[in-house]
């Protein structure tokens, strides 16, 4: 039996501090924030407009080079399936499977690179059943995603949030 998943909350508390930040940024296009007195500017995070542009990017993140030397499971591709339920995309590790909301209720919340990232990450790490999903070592692959996708400034404000909200890194 896995660890309990106590980082869960505080996980998805950081994830939402930060898609907040890149709201705010594509709303107003000002893209430089201010983070404990460090002017950063915030990349552009990428959208998706349906299950195949999501399973597209999915698969160019798996055949990445650095990401196949890092996580051997970046070898066993993900099926990209719509999912029915609106407040949460997922990831079913017994087929592989990540699971998105389209558009609900007026918005594509989860057809954004971020959140695709972390379901990445939650492939990548399957192999250890014995880990809590969003433990430290789930976060640990997750900024390292974020990092070299879509870039450092992202991690760097990611890892502020996650550990802001209490979250432990691996």
């Amino acid at each position: 039996m896995g660890e309990r998943d106590g980082q869960r909350a505080r996980v998805y508390d950081a994830e939402g501090l930060v898609r907040g930040m890149f709201d705010r940024a594509d709303e107003s296009g000002v893209r430089t924030v201010e983070l404990y007195g460090s002017h950063i500017t915030l990349p552009i995070e990428r959208r998706f407009a349906s299950v195949e542009s999501v399973q597209s990017y999915a698969d160019r993140v798996l055949a990445l080079n650095w990401v196949r030397q890092r996580w051997t499971r970046a070898s066993d591709s993900v099926t990209v399936r719509a999912r029915a339920g609106v407040n949460a995309a997922h990831y079913e590790t017994e087929r592989a499977v990540l699971a998105v909301p389209l558009h609900t209720g007026g918005t594509a919340w989860a057809l954004r690179e971020l959140v695709i990232l972390h379901e990445l990450a939650h492939h990548l790490g399957s192999g250890d059943a014995r880990r809590a999903p969003h433990g430290p070592e789930f976060c640990s692959r997750y900024l390292e995603l974020v990092d070299g996708v879509i870039g450092p400034e992202a991690a760097l404000v990611l890892r502020t949030a996650l550990l802001g909200c209490g979250a432990r890194l691996g």
